[in-house]
């Protein structure tokens, strides 16, 4: 009997790219029998800012009902699998933050050993949405955590997708990357979890 996984998607998304990889990514590890977790990093940004703009503002209120992430999220989680949309190559402050909120985990050594891999999206092709990945898995090397990559044709070190200029909408190709990259993550967490 194969033992359950328990998968955490923690991610931070302003107009809903994001939201929509992270959505497919915990649909996919369920079909793939784990339990998962479906947090979202808390918004930093001033009120202000994000109401100014109707695509964030309006994100932002469907959905509220997502949960905030906590570092329980990730103590509770086996796989813990992160996305952001780039930020001059690197994740966003919003997802950082929470980042930063596991460092008495980190020093405890709760975070090593488990299955870790990441997500992205960017304006342009080669906006750094690979430099973003690169960034979160230079933390997992911190934690002593496991980098489960998709690997693949498409982008190896995680989904990704590109908006260009007209804000695209995520295609099939990135949400089939999603999926295989779930699967694998799930595969990879069971397989640890039997040693």
């Amino acid at each position: 009997m194969e033992r359950s996984v328990n998968v955490t998607v923690v991610y931070y998304s302003s107009t809903g790219t994001i939201h929509r990889i992270a959505t497919e990514i915990s649909e996919a590890a369920e079909k793939h029998g784990a339990e998962v977790r479906l947090v979202r990093a808390a918004e930093l940004a001033p009120e202000a800012a994000w109401r100014s703009r109707p695509a964030w503002a309006a994100h932002l209120e469907e959905t509220a009902d997502v949960p905030i992430a906590s570092v329980d999220d990730v103590l509770w989680a086996d796989a813990v699998v992160f996305g952001t949309p780039t930020r001059f190559g690197n994740v966003s402050a919003q997802l950082k933050q929470f980042i930063d909120t596991l460092g008495p985990a980190w020093f405890s050594g709760l975070l090593a050993d488990k299955v870790y891999s990441a997500f992205t999206s960017g304006g342009s092709l080669h906006g750094g949405m690979e430099t973003t990945l690169v960034s979160i898995y230079n933390m997992v090397c911190h934690f002593g955590g496991i980098i489960v990559p998709p690997g693949g044709d498409l982008n190896p070190y995680g989904t990704s997708h590109v908006l260009g200029a007209g804000n695209v909408p995520v295609d099939e190709i990135a949400l089939q990357a999603a999926q295989i990259q779930a699967e694998r993550v799930v595969r990879v967490a069971r397989a640890l979890k039997e040693v």
